[in-house]
């Protein structure tokens, strides 16, 4: 997939500020910053020891473009494995412009998106777990999002995979010398250790896979439905937590028609809270497409807040809003609201818990106290928490989830192989299309496809 050209590319951000840091990678990037380069030293850039920098001037011809630092990598020991050579300029859109196109009359081509970190991975840099945690760590948002990137960034997460994937080919060559032997019914692979390793493969595969569901998320953000009838409450909750008049709170029934949604970080987890428009039968066409798009937006969240006000007469409404929420399954937190209102004479509260007695209680909230409001924020916390199960190594990536998904099915599938008496080489190909799936996650095997799919995504300059 790699070309020879040097490439070049901005790597900073687009727009003016104090550096733009400009990235030629290739065998011929030292010889072509040479060409725009003049050291104030007299060292050239030829000479220029490798991890080092010096000040010069980006020069065309007799035209005095930027005064700049140069830096200087050579390969091996650089991002890309290549030689690399690194301008910091000012950050004048025009000046980083002019550099760039000087360095591309000299020789360089333009970098596509992801190509400096392709080319890492391909020279054997980062694997393609690495690689692909390079983008997650890029766009962080969140401190435990950040963690997350970086325990891949290291290896953690590759190294489990690599011996998952050693173990597996050292008893698929034992399989395969079995079926050279066949006619001397000779057995290499004892059978029972196998076993045992595929019990060992089976439960490590179940429980990276089902990391994912707390990966995603921390990942992209918990998503949280605020739901319930109108006049609940859920539009002075989203501003309560956000603490900004995000969204219009009235005594009109109906105000929110459409969902308005917000970020907010805690404990180093960032929530995507949802406020959705009342759910109740209308005649509105407005309205009804409201609340329709409250439903929706409720089936993909990964937590549904239901508010009931206390002082709210229809019981039955209510529990039957619980009940058809029940069924999306999905994690629910029940909140009371408006307990400042309350006459202590409601029973709202136990008939709920005799209805439904898998829900937790529900809590307690007046959305102008802070007390309450941080006992629903660290209640958010915990129940994130839970979903990761304190697993060691958690997988992020929709593509590592679905590669997990097919080896899980296929050592499945030798194991119920060796149960049923199955020959070697039936065995073999469930055992070889697993360990085809793990190495798609690392790269070990891969496909221009899947190459260009992961690297497409990336921002030019990196």
């Amino acid at each position: 997939m790699i070309n020879q050209n040097t490439i070049v590319a901005l790597s900073t951000p687009p727009g003016s500020g104090a550096i733009g840091l400009i990235r030629i990678s290739g065998s011929d990037a030292i010889k072509i910053a040479s060409k725009c380069f003049v050291p104030s030293n007299n060292v050239l850039i030829s000479k220029q020891e490798s991890h080092k920098s010096s000040l010069g001037w980006i020069k065309d011809g007799d035209r005095i473009i930027d005064k700049v630092v140069a830096t200087v990598f050579i390969s091996p020991n650089s991002y890309t494995g290549e030689n690399v050579v690194e301008f910091s300029c000012h950050g004048s859109s025009y000046i980083l412009q002019e550099v760039i196109q000087l360095i591309i009359k000299k020789g360089a081509i333009a970098a596509q998106p992801g190509e400096f970190t392709l080319r890492s991975f391909l020279n054997g840099k980062m694997d393609l777990i690495q690689a692909e945690a390079v983008a997650d760590l890029i766009s962080t948002k969140s401190k435990a999002a950040h963690e997350l990137a970086i325990n891949q960034i290291r290896g953690g997460y590759s190294k489990d995979i690599g011996e998952l994937r050693d173990k597996l080919i050292h008893f698929a060559s034992l399989i395969a010398l079995e079926l050279d032997f066949s006619e001397e019914d000779v057995e290499f692979a004892n059978r029972k250790e196998f076993m045992k390793l595929l019990d060992d493969l089976q439960f490590k595969l179940k429980e990276l896979s089902e990391s994912f569901a707390y990966g995603r998320v921390i990942k992209d953000g918990v998503p949280v439905a605020i739901l319930g009838k109108p006049n609940s409450g859920k539009s002075s909750l989203l501003n309560a937590l956000v603490k900004e008049e995000k969204a219009i709170v009235s005594d009109i029934e109906g105000t929110t028609r459409d969902s308005i949604e917000d970020y907010l970080v805690l404990d180093g987890i960032q929530f995507r809270f949802i406020d959705t428009a009342g759910l109740r039968d209308t005649k509105d066409k407005i309205e009804s497409i409201g609340v329709k798009r409250a439903l929706d937006n409720a089936k993909k969240a990964e937590i549904l807040l239901y508010l009931y006000d206390v002082t709210d007469k229809d019981h039955k409404g209510i529990i039957d809003q619980i009940d058809s929420i029940i069924s999306l399954k999905k994690t629910i937190l029940l909140i009371q609201n408006k307990m400042d209102l309350s006459s202590g004479k409601e029973n709202i509260a136990k008939t709920i818990s005799k209805k439904f007695p898998n829900l937790p209680p529900a809590l307690l909230l007046i959305t102008h106290e802070n007390k309450t409001i941080n006992a629903l924020k660290k209640q958010l916390v915990k129940i994130v928490e839970k979903i990761g199960n304190n697993s060691e190594t958690i997988v992020t990536n929709t593509r590592h989830h679905t590669s997990l998904e097919s080896a899980l099915k296929d050592i499945t599938l030798v194991k119920k192989g060796i149960n049923d008496n199955l020959s070697n080489d039936l065995l073999s190909v469930d055992l070889n299309s697993a360990i085809q799936s793990l190495g798609e996650i690392t790269g070990e095997i891969n496909t221009d496809d899947i190459l260009g799919n992961i690297f497409k995504n990336f921002c030019i300059g990196k």
